[in-house]
């Protein structure tokens, strides 16, 4: 029963402002959402530049990225599931601080961050803000990111929904006494985001190759885009976003010079400064490859299918990733739809036992050589695991691997590229092996 309850608990995850100034610096945002203005299917940008902004408008990206990879052999690999860490409550997230330590950090839904260190699950959490965070449905504490300076700064960053359901991306600090304890009175707020409805909070974080913080946002929730936030270019749902929070720490956050919409317009409309992607529907899971720096998004489709998204290394970005023009590669909810500049997935899946993609890594780890270059991702509902990887020609081969059974809410990866995933109805975090 109990794994039942969890499991609607976390439905809405399988089923699932003004323009900041050209300045860059910026102070933390909080923005409306709640009475949006109506947008209707003919007012969305198509992301096609008007005549006076072509020149400054970033280019559109291949819908298929290009991959310099060899063709991994899908055709003979194994997955095993080894059992690591117990006793967890709802995990969401398993991640490494990269400071040689060898710990691993694992998101609770409920507002707390554990570390695994030398064999054990330290009853102590690193972090334990579960008194500001509400975790019902798809809320609760979403993301966790180490900088790339973290044990020079000691600084790492956090996206939960506060107890009005609203979206905090907030910096914190590690205690100066105890490495294994956060200051849970260092909070900053980076970045605030209300939320009109509890579904579609996306909250994954990310630092990339470039030093930024990635941020994915949802839709705001509801369904169909109730509230038209996917191609609105004046808000920061439904997209990608890229801060610069580690240059000024004496500031919540700058604005990146070479993002995309800093000086260029999209369809002669302002776009805000933060936002790198468009036309995301809850990108609740997305990473680098460590090797090649690609970017692998896993977005959550509505009622029917589900996607992924990859984006080649060094993209100046300004990509429209379709939502809700498009779900997966199908127009949504209409025979035809102008897909003009939109970047389609490359792989997509309808569902059936499944419902919620939960998008992983590129495994790059020294185990398993024969995995090198293959991403491995899954479903929330049917616990199926996929490989996925080029095919040598320009295309990519997607093979199902194994059927877990289990409600896998994320992948994680280690400091040496070991991949991981964490049993949100289970409690358990599990070693991929052969």
């Amino acid at each position: 029963m109990r794994n039942l309850l969890l499991l609607v608990a976390l439905l809405m995850i399988t089923t699932a402002c003004t323009p900041a100034s050209q300045s860059t610096a910026a102070t933390p945002v909080a923005e409306s959402t709640r009475v949006p203005a109506p947008v209707t299917p003919a007012q969305l940008p198509t992301a096609t530049p008007s005549s006076a902004a072509t020149a400054s408008t970033p280019p559109a990206a291949e819908n298929t990225p290009i991959v310099a990879a060899p063709a991994p052999d899908l055709s003979t690999l194994s997955l095993t599931l080894e059992p690591v860490i117990q006793g967890l409550d709802q995990p969401l997230l398993l991640t490494h601080a990269g400071d040689d330590s060898g710990r691993l950090f694992v998101v609770e839904k409920s507002g707390r961050i554990r570390i695994w260190q030398d064999g054990q699950l330290l009853a102590d959490p690193f972090l334990d803000i579960s008194n500001q965070v509400s975790d019902s449905s798809e809320q609760g504490l979403l993301g966790l990111a180490f900088p790339p300076d973290y044990a020079a700064s000691g600084h790492f960053f956090v996206d939960y929904t506060d107890v009005a359901g609203d979206t905090h991306v907030a910096r914190f600090t590690v205690a100066a006494a105890d490495a294994n304890r956060a200051d849970p009175a260092s909070e900053t707020l980076v970045l605030k985001l209300d939320q009109p409805a509890p579904n579609h909070n996306g909250g994954n974080l990310a630092f990339g190759p470039d030093g930024m913080l990635w941020i994915g946002t949802g839709d705001g929730g509801a369904a169909n885009d109730l509230f038209g936030n996917g191609q609105n270019p004046a808000t920061l749902l439904g997209k990608l976003l890229r801060l610069d929070v580690t240059r000024a720490p004496d500031q919540p956050y700058t604005l990146p010079a070479d993002n995309p919409w800093v000086a260029a317009t999209w369809n002669g409309q302002d776009v805000r400064d933060e936002i790198w992607a468009v036309g995301l529907r809850n990108p609740w899971r997305y990473s680098f490859d460590r090797a090649t720096g690609d970017l692998w998004i896993g977005d959550v489709g509505q009622n029917r299918l589900e996607e992924v998204n990859v984006t080649p290394a060094g993209s100046a970005g300004g990509l429209n990733f379709g939502w809700p023009i498009m779900e997966g590669k199908s127009c949504f909810q209409v025979a035809q739809c102008d897909q003009t500049s939109l970047t389609l997935p490359i792989v997509d899946y309808v569902h059936g036992p499944h419902c919620s993609i939960t998008g992983g890594y590129v495994y790059r780890g020294t185990q398993i050589p024969a995995w090198d270059g293959i991403y491995f991702y899954a479903d929330y509902c049917s616990g199926v695991i996929w490989a996925l990887a080029p095919d040598g020609a320009g295309g990519w081969r997607n093979a199902e691997v194994a059927s877990s059974g289990l409600t896998i809410s994320s992948f994680g990866q280690d400091a040496a590229g070991e991949l991981y995933l964490t049993d949100l109805a289970g409690g358990v975090v599990y070693r991929l092996g052969e």
